[in-house]
């Protein structure tokens, strides 16, 4: 390949500018005669930002974020996951809100539509290219795009498998990835739909004694029912805002699914995202998005590269 590296020789001209504070200070400060490189801060997020902008061939990948109790955080890890994604990969990332007890995905974005699952299943034959889908869904400043459920739980709750598989059909067609915000009925019909088609999962635990529990109690009843291989490649997200987590020792509850799932991120509390309102991703603390940043970079490098015949 005939690239500017190969042909060009790396010289005090050629060598781009430094990136990092101190670095680009020494830089000016010699009239550009001391190069030292980018910081290692700058070095780290480039590195991260690599990770997280993994290629993928055939298709779409879904990741449901997923646990068996309410409360824990799992809308706020689906947001953070979603705007981490988008924010440093140049595709399309979506997040769905399919939970069947009236989700709360929608409201964490300043929403632009009042169009929810129900319209995207009504209007599936009418929509032939991705502007058709676009006015279905809120984007975020991350470029995160959001599907919401449905306001009316009667209406929600009739949401079912088949719809799922629609929404999840016109997702596959413009996205890359797809993530679903669950409910906590892991029986209910939808739940079948996300887990059939998951490439990954994401298990999200509250710090408390129960909230522990009650996602290893997930982690269980998947590997009962034929998904172990998704358990051993599963992420768990520990919220650590949850109450009852000061109390707990953390270490031993990340011990325990150390042992079951590949990897474990904490979630810090946050300012922001304990108001339960609109998120703005660049307001965030920088420990958050780190974190979000982390969940986003070992979500993807369990995600395939190229699908199998």
């Amino acid at each position: 390949m005939l690239t500017s590296e190969r042909l060009l020789a790396v010289n005090r001209k050629t060598r781009r500018p430094p990136r990092g504070a101190w670095n680009e200070f020494v830089y000016a400060a010699t009239l550009h005669l001391v190069n030292l490189g980018d910081s290692a801060a700058v070095r780290a997020r480039s590195d991260m930002d690599e990770r997280i902008r993994k290629h993928f061939d055939g298709g779409t990948r879904f990741v449901p974020i997923l646990t068996r109790k309410g409360g824990v955080g799992k809308t706020t890890v689906t947001t953070l996951l979603g705007m981490a994604l988008a924010d440093s990969r140049d595709d399309r990332v979506i997040a769905i809100d399919a939970n069947p007890d009236r989700g709360t995905l929608s409201e964490r974005v300043s929403q632009q539509t009042s169009t929810t699952v129900r319209d995207a299943v009504t209007k599936a034959p009418s929509i032939g290219n991705f502007t058709d889908f676009s006015t279905l869904v809120s984007r975020d400043e991350t470029r995160l795009d959001i599907l919401a459920s449905d306001t009316d739980p009667m209406l929600s709750e009739a949401f079912d498998e088949d719809d799922y598989n629609v929404v999840a059909d016109l997702a596959a067609r413009y996205y890359s990835i797809a993530l679903t915000d669950c409910g906590t009925g892991i029986v209910h019909s939808v739940m079948r739909a996300t887990l059939r088609r998951a490439d990954s999962i994401v298990i999200v635990s509250g710090g408390s004694v129960d909230e522990a529990r009650l996602a290893s109690e997930t982690l269980t009843w998947l590997e009962a029912n034929g998904y172990g291989d998704l358990v051993k490649n599963a992420i768990v997200a520990l919220n650590t805002a949850t109450q009852g987590t000061n109390l707990v020792r953390l270490e031993e509850i990340e011990s325990h699914f150390r042992s079951r799932v590949r990897e474990i991120v904490r979630i810090p509390y946050d300012p922001q995202l304990a108001a339960g309102s609109v998120v703005s991703y660049a307001d965030l603390q920088p420990i958050t998005r780190l974190a979000a940043r982390t969940l986003a970079a070992l979500v993807v490098e369990g995600l395939p590269t190229k699908r199998h015949a």
